[in-house]
C-alpha cells in the first residue's frame, strides 16, 4: 500500500498533466514512481515526458508500465501502452520492426476486448499503417469507419474524431476531395474547440487536416489551419506538434515565394526533429530539398533528398533533380518505381510523380508514355479542381505539346498554367511557366511576346533569389555552347543532344555544365529564359 504522501504527489502530477504543466507533471510523477512504482504512474510519466521530447524517459516509463500491466493481468492497460510504443519506435528511433512487434502485441492483447477505447486506438493505428506505409487508403477508410463507430458506442470522442480525421485524409488521398474535407473539417473543429479529451489526438487531427490540404495543393486552406494550429501549440506548449507544423507551414511559404521565412522555419524544425524525433525528421529535409531545387542548388537538393530516406516525396524530389540536370531516362525510371510503390488507390500522392513522368517521357521522345501520364494527371486535376493542381496539369500539357512541336497548343497550355498559378499565389511556378511560354513564342516567331515573357520570368526569379543577376551580353559563348543552348531551349535532354551532335552523353553533360558556369546560371530552365531574353535563339 503506497503512503498517503505518494497518493498526494501522484494526484498533483496528474493535475499538472491535465493542465499542460509538462515539467511539473514529470517531476511529480517521477518522484511518485521512485517511491512507489505503479503502471498508472509510469504511464502518466511517459506521457509527460513525451510532451517534453524526453525520449529516454518515454521508453523507460512506458516499457516498465507495460510490464507491470502484464503482471497485473490488465490486458487493456498493457495494450494501451503498447500502442504508444508503436508510435514512439517510429518517431524517436525510426525502428519499423520494433513498431511492428508492439502493434502485434496490442492486437493479441485486445482480441477479447473489442468494445473498448483501446480497441478503437488499435483500429486507428491499423488504418495509419495501411495509409502511410501500405498506400492502401481504401483499407484505411474501413479501419477508420469501424473505429469511429466504436468511439461513438463507448463514448470516447478522442477515438471518434481521430478516426473521422483519418477517414477524411484517406478519402482525400483517393481523390474524394469533398467527402474527405467534410470529415476533416468536422474533426478539426471538434479538436480545436475542446470536444476531444486527449491533447495528443488534437495534434494528430490538426496535422492530418494540413497534410490533406497539401496533398491537393490547396495552400490557402493549409495556411488557415497552420495559423490556427500554431496558436494552439503556443497555448499548450505542444512541442512535438509545433515542430511538425512548422515544417508544414514552410511548405506553404515555399509555394507563396516567401523563401527566407520558409528557410528559417525549416532550419528550426529540422534541428528540433533530428535531435529528438529523427524518425520523422525526413519531412523537414524533403521540404528543404524542395526549396533548394527551386533555388537551383541541385547538389544541395540531392543531398537533402537522399538524407531524407526512401519516402515517396524524397524519391520524387531526386527524380526532379535528375530531370533538371537533363537525365530524363534515370528520372523516368525513378518515378516509375515510386508510382508503382504508391499504386493506383492513392491518387493525390501520385500527382507530383505524374507531372514529372509526363515531362521526362516528353524529353525522351516517348509521346505515348508522356500522354498516358498526362491523361491521368488531368483526370485527377479535374476531379480535385484546385487551381494549383490544374496549373500543374496545364504546365505538363504544354511540355508534352512542345516536345512534339505543337507550338500553338503548347502556348495555350502555358498561358492556362500561368493564369492558374497566379490564382493560387505561386510566383515560382508562374515564372517557370513564363520561361516555357517565352521559348514557345520564340518557336512561333512571336519575338516581342517571347522577350516580354522572358523578361517577366527573369524579374520574378531574381525577386525570389532563385537565380543571380543575368550575365551581360558581352560574355560571349562559343559556337558549340550556342548550339547546345538552342537545343536546351527546344526542351531536348542530354541524350537527345548527344544523338543530334554525334557526341557522347558525358561530353554533352560537360558542355551543359560549362555553359551554365559560363552564364552563372543555376539550371537549364534559367539558361533557356536567358537565351530568349537576350535573343540568342
Amino acid at each position: 500500500m503506497p503512503p498517503r504522501d505518494a497518493h498526494a504527489e501522484h494526484a498533483t502530477g496528474s493535475r499538472a498533466l491535465r493542465r499542460g504543466g509538462w515539467e511539473r507533471a514529470r517531476a511529480r510523477l517521477a518522484a511518485t514512481a521512485a517511491g512507489h512504482e505503479s503502471p498508472e504512474t509510469l504511464e502518466e510519466l511517459g506521457l509527460a515526458a513525451w510532451w517534453l521530447d524526453d525520449a529516454p524517459t518515454v521508453f523507460d516509463s512506458r516499457e516498465r508500465a507495460y510490464a507491470l500491466y502484464r503482471e497485473r493481468g490488465d490486458a487493456r492497460g498493457a495494450a494501451r501502452v503498447a500502442l504508444w510504443l508503436v508510435w514512439d519506435s517510429l518517431a524517436f528511433r525510426g525502428d519499423s520492426a520494433v513498431a511492428s512487434g508492439w502493434l502485434e502485441r496490442a492486437r493479441r492483447l485486445l482480441a477479447d476486448h473489442r468494445e473498448s477505447p483501446e480497441y478503437g486506438w488499435l483500429l486507428i493505428r491499423e488504418g495509419e499503417v495501411a495509409l502511410f506505409r501500405g498506400h492502401r487508403p481504401e483499407s484505411a477508410v474501413t479501419f477508420a469507419n469501424e473505429a469511429a463507430a466504436l468511439g461513438r458506442r463507448v463514448g470516447d470522442t478522442s477515438v471518434e474524431f481521430t478516426a473521422l480525421a483519418l477517414e477524411g485524409l484517406a478519402r482525400v488521398s483517393t481523390g474524394d476531395l469533398a467527402g474527405g474535407m467534410r470529415r476533416l473539417d468536422e474533426a478539426s473543429i471538434a479538436a480545436t474547440s475542446g470536444e476531444m479529451k486527449e491533447l495528443h489526438a488534437v495534434g494528430v487531427v490538426c496535422c492530418w487536416q494540413i497534410f490533406a490540404c497539401e496533398r491537393v495543393r490547396d495552400y490557402d486552406r493549409a495556411a488557415q489551419w497552420c495559423e490556427r494550429v500554431q496558436e494552439f501549440t503556443r497555448r499548450w506548449q505542444f512541442r512535438p506538434l509545433s515542430a511538425v507544423c512548422r515544417t508544414q507551414y514552410a511548405g506553404v511559404l515555399i509555394w507563396r515565394g516567401e523563401w527566407a521565412r520558409a528557410e528559417e522555419e525549416l532550419r528550426v524544425s529540422a534541428r528540433e526533429l533530428e535531435l529528438v524525433r529523427p524518425g520523422i525528421a525526413g519531412h523537414a529535409l524533403v521540404r528543404l530539398g524542395e526549396l533548394r531545387l527551386r533555388q537551383g542548388m541541385l547538389d544541395d537538393a540531392e543531398r537533402l533528398f537522399t538524407q531524407a530516406g526512401t519516402s515517396t516525396a524524397s524519391r520524387v524530389g531526386l527524380a526532379a533533380v535528375l530531370l533538371e540536370r537533363g537525365n530524363a531516362a534515370e528520372a523516368a525510371a525513378t518515378l516509375e518505381r515510386a508510382a508503382l510503390d504508391v499504386g493506383d488507390e492513392e491518387a493525390t500522392l501520385r500527382a507530383g510523380a505524374l507531372e514529372l513522368l509526363a515531362r521526362a517521357h516528353a524529353m525522351l521522345g516517348d509521346s505515348q508514355a508522356a500522354q498516358r501520364h498526362l491523361d491521368e494527371l488531368e483526370r485527377l486535376a479535374a476531379r480535385l479542381n484546385t487551381p494549383a493542381l490544374m496549373g500543374s496539369a496545364a504546365f505538363a500539357r504544354g511540355i508534352v505539346a512542345s516536345a512534339r512541336g505543337a507550338w500553338t497548343d503548347a502556348a495555350r497550355a502555358f498561358e492556362s498554367a500561368i493564369e492558374r498559378f497566379e490564382r493560387s499565389g505561386a510566383p515560382f511556378e508562374v515564372a517557370r511557366a513564363r520561361t516555357e511560354l517565352a521559348r514557345t513564342y520564340a518557336a512561333l516567331g512571336r519575338a516581342e511576346s517571347a522577350e516580354r515573357e522572358a523578361r517577366l520570368s527573369a524579374g520574378a526569379m531574381q525577386k525570389l533569389r532563385a537565380a543571380p543577376e543575368s550575365p551581360k551580353r558581352g560574355e560571349a559563348l562559343t559556337p558549340r555552347q550556342r548550339e547546345i543552348l538552342r537545343f536546351i531551349c527546344q526542351g531536348m535532354s542530354n541524350a537527345e543532344i548527344a544523338t543530334r551532335l554525334r557526341l557522347s552523353d558525358h561530353t554533352v553533360k560537360r558542355h551543359v555544365a560549362n555553359l551554365l558556369l559560363r552564364l552563372d546560371l543555376p539550371s537549364r530552365a534559367a539558361a533557356a529564359a536567358y537565351a530568349v531574353r537576350e535573343q540568342l535563339v
